[in-house]
């Protein structure tokens, strides 16, 4: 009956999470809820809004934070009930970051390899032939001896893929990895993405506010209000098609239509968002009550008249 079908476990389950913060004065729900499935070797973008909620779950699949209520697990560390000693742990083996200010990630009065080395001194563990191969790997081989203010903006960007890559996480998640570099440069360290994760394996998670990168990958989740609402997964995608696109050929793209079929995110009890442009054209929006009719394997929502 066909070929075997293997089911990978999640790398990463978020399920009904919740985040708040509190003050004497105030409290903030920066998450209400949000489900999230990731496979092991996916390379996926997280887009929303300011305040929408997802630089605080790139935050707590990080490590940097704790989840205030819900589940989420990661590499099979349930991330709510870890010590502080198997934080530690995690943070070392299986996630590494890469931020949009590369200040964030290096030190400018050490060179490119010093800079890469470093993790593994602290893990005490220097190798400095791994680090030397993972400056090849960013094509920067030349350059080690390099100290910052010699770089270019994205060669010191590369920099800092090299430096997340050198203790091998599993997990790579990328805070606005093009935020601060031209068009070109963005294309390039997005290739670099797609060959990392290619020729290494590693689950990529990019938080992007751009377009154009994220119609790059084979699947965006939107997030708003605290919820994973809309999922956009690549109609047809082979290494061949990708290597083409460029962000020139995406200069004047607005949506992934194009590349991408556009799913609302149901959530085990029946929730979902409705996007805002299909309630204003069903005239629901301002409703508090619609009806529901099941008919022909379709359910239709009529908007609630008095």
């Amino acid at each position: 009956m066909g070929e075997n079908i293997v089911y990978k476990e999640p790398i990463i389950f978020c399920e009904n999470l919740v985040k708040i913060y509190k003050t004497i004065e105030t409290e903030v729900l920066a998450l209400q809820g949000l489900d999230l499935i990731v496979e092991p070797g996916e390379i996926l973008a997280i887009m929303g809004s300011s305040g929408s909620g997802k630089s605080t779950l790139l935050n707590m699949l990080g490590g940097l934070d704790r989840p205030s209520a819900g589940s989420l697990v990661v590499d099979n560390y349930d991330l709510m009930k870890l010590t502080d000693a198997q934080m530690v742990e995690y943070k070392r083996k299986t996630v590494s970051f890469i931020w949009q200010n590369s200040a964030r990630n290096l030190l400018p009065y050490l060179t490119a390899l010093e800079n890469v080395e470093l993790p593994m001194q602290i893990a005490g563990n220097l190798d400095r032939a791994v680090a030397k191969e993972m400056l090849k790997i960013v094509g920067l081989e030349n350059r080690e001896k390099s100290k910052l203010f010699q770089l270019s903006g994205g060669e010191q960007q590369r920099v800092a893929i090299a430096l997340a890559l050198v203790n091998k996480p599993k997990i790579l998640l990328a805070d606005e990895p093009t935020g601060a570099v031209d068009n070109a440069t963005a294309d390039m360290i997005m290739h670099m993405f797609r060959e990392i994760n290619k020729e290494l394996g590693i689950t990529i998670i990019i938080v992007t506010h751009d377009l154009q990168l994220s119609s790059k990958v084979d699947r965006v989740v939107q997030i708003r209000d605290g919820r994973t609402s809309t999922e956009y997964i690549r109609r047809q995608y082979t290494p061949e098609t990708n290597a083409g696109f460029s962000y020139n050929d995406a200069e004047n793209t607005h949506s992934h239509s194009a590349t991408h079929d556009e799913y609302v995110v149901l959530d085990k009890v029946g929730r979902l968002q409705i996007p805002s442009e299909m309630m204003t054209k069903a005239g629901l929006t301002g409703k508090s009550r619609v009806r529901l009719v099941f008919e022909d394997g379709k359910i239709t929502i009529i908007p609630f008249t008095e």
